[in-house]
């Protein structure tokens, strides 16, 4: 068994490019979709992490910054920034581009918590992230610091 996982063995990109049916009547991709594509590429990195199926458990409130249009693309990367005993917690950063261009701008953030099932569907421990460097460790902390203010906010 893996004692621990790197950040870096997990992290997952994924492009969509906008058509008429992702988006609404001023032509602007709808908020729903980028979060329908922010839940997989998350739940991608989750897997990836864990070697498990996963399943999405919390979403962080969700910003929407700038739109993205129709013929343009989304592009979103996750990474784990902190593991737990049976769930983990993945950023996912959304940017828009212009593909003709290459003109980038930022879309959405999110953050999500994902519990690693086994084939009954019970929760199952993941592999601790590997606390490689300064930053995976700042990141493990904060992850640890949100999880006890969520945990907090569910028991109020």
């Amino acid at each position: 068994m893996i004692s621990s996982k790197s950040q870096s063995d997990s992290v997952t990109d994924m492009t969509e490019y906008v058509l008429p049916q992702h988006a609404n009547a001023l032509g602007n991709v709808f908020g729903g979709q980028i979060m329908a594509w922010v839940d997989l590429c998350a739940a991608i990195c989750a897997q990836r992490h864990s070697g498990r199926m996963a399943v999405t458990a919390f979403m962080d409130d969700v910003k929407f910054q700038q739109p993205v249009k129709v013929g343009e693309v989304v592009r979103l990367r996750a990474r784990m920034t902190a593991t737990f005993r049976t769930s983990m917690e993945i950023e996912v950063v959304v940017e828009g581009e212009d593909s003709r261009t290459l003109r980038r701008w930022p879309c959405v953030r999110a953050r999500l918590v994902f519990v690693a099932i086994d084939e009954a569907g019970t929760p199952t421990p993941v592999v601790p992230m590997l606390l490689d460097t300064e930053e995976v460790k700042k990141s493990q902390a904060e992850g640890e610091a949100r999880r006890r203010a969520r945990l907090e906010r569910a028991g109020s």
